[in-house]
C-alpha cells in the first residue's frame, strides 16, 4: 500500500536552504510547511497537522535543541535534525533531547527523502488485518509493558512517551528476549540497512530506554550491556554478566 502524503514542516531560518528543502520535497510527493524560528514552528504545529518535523540545531532566539527537547515533551511527532557537519556533539545531544534522526549538512536532497519515507515507515508500520504473524501483540515485563499495535509503554498501566527510533529499538530487543545482540544487528533491526546508524546512536537511545525504565545506570536490569559486543533484553531483570 503507498504511503500516505506526509505533512513535513521545515524549521530553517536560512531562506536558501529553506526554500531547496521545500521546493525538493514537494516534487517527491510530500505536504511541506515552512517556518524560520521556533515561534513559527510553535504557531504552525498548533494550526496544522505534521507528520514530520525538520528541525535545524542553529536558529535564532531559541536553538533547535532545546525546540526539539520541548516538542519531546508535549508529542511523538517524528523529529528529523539537521547538523552542521562534524557537529558530532549536535547529533548526540539532539538523539538525546528525542530526536528519531539527524541529517549532517550538506546533504544530498535525496537522502534526506530517504531518511524521511525510512522514519515514517517505522512509526506508521502495522500488521496487516488478518496477515499472519509470529509477533505477540504485547511484551510484558516487570511493571512494563509494551504493545506491538499500537506501539505504546506502559507501566502499571500508565503511558510512556516513545520517539519512533525508542520504539523500534524496545520492540528489537523485547522480541529477542536473553539473545545477545550487536550493535550492528539492532541498527539492521531497528532502523534498517538503507541509512547509514553509527554505534554511537545505538548507545545514546540504549541511554534513553534506560532511563524511561526508571533503571540504575551502573546497574541497568532490563537492557544489559554485552561488554565488547552489544546489548541483551532480559525480561525477567535476572543479572546475566
Amino acid at each position: 500500500m503507498a504511503m500516505a502524503t506526509p505533512n513535513i514542516l521545515v524549521v530553517e531560518d536560512d531562506r536558501e536552504t529553506r526554500t531547496l528543502i521545500a521546493k525538493y520535497l514537494r516534487t517527491n510527493s510530500c505536504n511541506v510547511t515552512t517556518a524560520n524560528d521556533g515561534r513559527e514552528m510553535s504557531r504552525l504545529m498548533t494550526d496544522h497537522r505534521v507528520d514530520l518535523l525538520i528541525l535545524d540545531v542553529m536558529l535564532p532566539s531559541e536553538d533547535g535543541l532545546s525546540l526539539c527537547r520541548k516538542v519531546r515533551a508535549e508529542s511523538q511527532t517524528p523529529i528529523i535534525m539537521l547538523t552542521a557537519r562534524g557537529e558530532d556533539v549536535d547529533r548526540i545531544l539532539g538523539l538525546e533531547m528525542g530526536a528519531d534522526d539527524y541529517l549532517a549538512k550538506p546533504f544530498n536532497p535525496r537522502e534526506l527523502v530517504a531518511r524521511i519515507h525510512a522514519v515514517l515507515r517505522r512509526q506508521g508500520a502495522r500488521v496487516t488485518p488478518g496477515a499472519p504473524t509470529e509477533e505477540p501483540a504485547q511484551v510484558a515485563f516487570g511493571p512494563y509493558a509494551l504493545d506491538l499495535s499500537t506501539r505504546q509503554l506502559t507501566r502499571a498501566g500508565e503511558p510512556i512517551a516513545l520517539t519512533t527510533g525508542e520504539f523500534s529499538l524496545l520492540k528489537a530487543l523485547a522480541l529477542h528476549p536473553r539473545q545477545p545482540m550487536s550493535r550492528d544487528k539492532l541498527m539492521e533491526l531497528a532502523r534498517g540497512r538503507e541509512l547509514e546508524s553509527t554505534d554511537r546512536s545505538i548507545d545514546v537511545q540504549v541511554s534513553r530506554l534506560r532511563k524511561l525504565l526508571a533503571e540504575d545506570p551502573q546497574n541497568p536490569r532490563y537492557i544489559q550491556t554485552v561488554w565488547g559486543f552489544g546489548y541483551v533484553f532480559v525480561p525477567d531483570g535476572a543479572v546475566t554478566r
